[in-house]
């Protein structure tokens, strides 16, 4: 997912160079939404580490 969001964030930037502000702004939004569910799967995947190891000792 993460992989997606910065092929997004480049295809944003490429956009937003040659002049295309429509597809520039959405594939950003496109990346910013795509970034954010892989922070928070990352942080929900941290916890359950963190809870799993404690279970362990």
């Amino acid at each position: 997912m993460l992989k997606w969001a910065l092929i997004f964030l480049v295809i944003s930037l490429i956009t937003g160079f040659l002049g295309f502000s429509g597809v520039s702004a959405a594939t950003a939004t496109i990346a910013r939404v795509l970034f954010a569910i892989a922070l928070i799967v990352f942080l929900i995947f941290v916890v359950l580490a963190f809870m799993a190891g404690s279970a362990v000792i």
